[in-house]
């Protein structure tokens, strides 16, 4: 991570194992962000379609909390555009780019620009955060490798509901028969 008078920039370029279309899935995924980000407290798809999706991510960690909108334009499986639509954030942006390498994986290329709103949230929450984005790309591969071949997809979003009602969950992959607390 690079700090200035503009705020931080993350910048990761690497290869990994897996495949560009897991990859992506994996990012694009963020309702399964809590299950394997540990300072994701909660995350809810708003909006999906085939051009972007939008998410609510909730962080909490070391006493830091906060929440954060995007909407993220996306080209799957190779791009996706990073683009805050509220939050404590004067500036965030950034993209996922995915270079498929045949059977030997993928390169991943990610960007990403921030700068907290306020002096007093760039204090409480600036080091925390620097480190949640400059380990954010070694968390997805941690995924990836955990999950081998069993990825989930990213759920489809149909109409909103009240909060005090979760939907249903859909049949398929949201959950593995090996996880903790699933019975087959």
């Amino acid at each position: 991570a690079v700090c200035d008078t503009r705020g931080m920039e993350v910048r990761r370029l690497l290869l990994v194992p897996h495949p560009a279309e897991r990859m992506y899935d994996l990012i694009e995924g963020a309702e399964h962000y809590p299950s394997f980000l540990p300072w994701c407290a909660a995350a809810t798809v708003l909006a999906r379609t085939d051009e972007e999706v939008a998410a609510r991510v909730t962080v909490e960690v070391r006493g830091v909390h906060f929440q954060f909108v995007t909407r993220n334009r996306k080209r799957r499986p190779t791009w996706m555009g990073l683009a805050l639509e509220e939050g404590p954030f004067r500036r965030f942006d950034g993209e996922w780019n995915l270079a498929p390498l045949g059977d030997a994986g993928c390169r991943i290329d990610f960007a990403l620009r921030y700068d907290f709103e306020s002096a007093l949230m760039r204090r409480v929450a600036g080091a925390v955060f620097e480190r949640i984005t400059s380990t954010l790309v070694d968390a997805f591969v941690a995924r990836a490798d955990a999950l081998g071949e069993r990825i989930p997809k990213p759920l489809p979003v149909g109409p909103a509901q009240p909060p005090d009602q979760a939907p249903a969950a859909p049949a398929g992959d949201v959950r593995f028969p090996d996880e903790p607390g699933v019975t087959t």
